[in-house]
């Protein structure tokens, strides 16, 4: 269970990215019901780090916390070298299982500490050419937000560490807690089938495709009946191959594999929060009957929804 979290700072770090992690896991909002976590900002002296912005940043401690921390986070830095401490620190985080978590430029810090060998992993697409000529033994992704390998996580440039750090509060914590607190920070509680263990990253929103905001909205609220493209066209005023277009440019995918993910994220809310049968639980997300789900689940979670259950039910239990 995630209890503890320490981010590891030097020289240069981006000042977005460590904001990134306290807000997520350094926020006490425990009065409202949300996890609560041992939240250190690490250097390797102790001393303040200068940001790639220019200003001072003060941790609270040294490396100590790294030592027995549940996730240990390392933001972007521009150019940072990592000091062997800082590394070896990684290196034991790593072994004794803790989540090991980086964003962007953080990447080029776990592999120097050897943690991307054989490893998939993903930074910021500017980035990903250097890293992989860096690190060949590294699977680098240049087409993920974020990419989850086991307890190491590498999300891409800036904004990307929300929704690898969302990820992990939803598999730590279940899709409620997950989606309440994207609401409470104002932004998605995924992008693009963030149940995946892969995410695709979004492409550029066309200047001239209009916002199929309400089409979307109106599809969340009725995932659990049949719907074509031609309908969702009609709906948006469109032609099937016109919406079709419009839909890639402004989600980042196809109409179907959209629902499906949609379907599949609410199919594992009902399932952690409900005592339905998995037969119910298929007809309220959509997929008609037992089978259906079980297919596009396992594809898109990686288990069945009966493993899912039992799972985050014993981690809630455990909680």
């Amino acid at each position: 269970m995630l209890r503890s979290v320490a981010v590891v700072m030097m020289d240069q770090v981006v000042p977005f990215e460590l904001g990134v992690f306290a807000e997520v896991f350094g926020t006490d909002r425990t009065d409202d019901g949300f996890p609560g976590y041992r939240f250190d900002v690490c250097a390797a002296d102790g001393a303040p780090v200068r940001t790639s912005s220019g200003f001072l940043v003060t941790p609270n401690a040294d490396l100590t916390p790294v030592e027995d921390a549940d996730l240990v986070a390392v933001p972007g830095h521009d150019g940072a070298v990592a000091p062997p401490e800082v590394l070896a620190a990684l290196r034991r985080a790593h072994a004794r299982g803790a989540y090991v978590l980086s964003v962007c430029t953080g990447a080029f810090v776990l592999g120097a500490a050897g943690l991307l060998d054989d490893r998939e992993c993903t930074t910021h697409w500017r980035h990903v050419d250097e890293l992989q000529r860096r690190h060949p033994r590294a699977r680098v992704r240049c087409d993920s937000l974020y990419v989850a390998d086991g307890r190491l996580l590498t999300g891409a440039g800036t904004a990307a560490g929300i929704d690898a750090c969302l990820h992990l509060v939803r598999h730590e914590h279940g899709s409620a807690i997950a989606t309440r607190l994207a609401r409470r920070m104002v932004v998605p509680p995924h992008r693009d089938g963030g149940q995946s263990q892969y995410v695709e990253a979004p492409i550029p929103k066309a200047p001239e495709a209009p916002t199929l905001e309400p089409v979307l909205a109106w599809l969340v609220g009725h995932l659990d009946r049949p719907v074509t493209v031609d309908e969702l066209a009609a709906r948006a005023g469109m032609t099937p191959r016109t919406f079709a277009r419009r839909f890639r440019a402004e989600t980042g995918t196809t109409p179907h594999d959209w629902l499906t993910n949609q379907r599949v994220l609410l199919a594992r809310r009902l399932l952690e929060e409900t005592p339905l049968s998995v037969e119910s639980v298929a007809g309220r997300s959509g997929f008609g009957d037992a089978a259906a789900l079980r297919h596009h689940f396992a594809r898109r979670v990686g288990t069945t929804p009966h493993a899912y259950r039992t799972t985050f039910r014993d981690r809630v239990a455990a909680s």
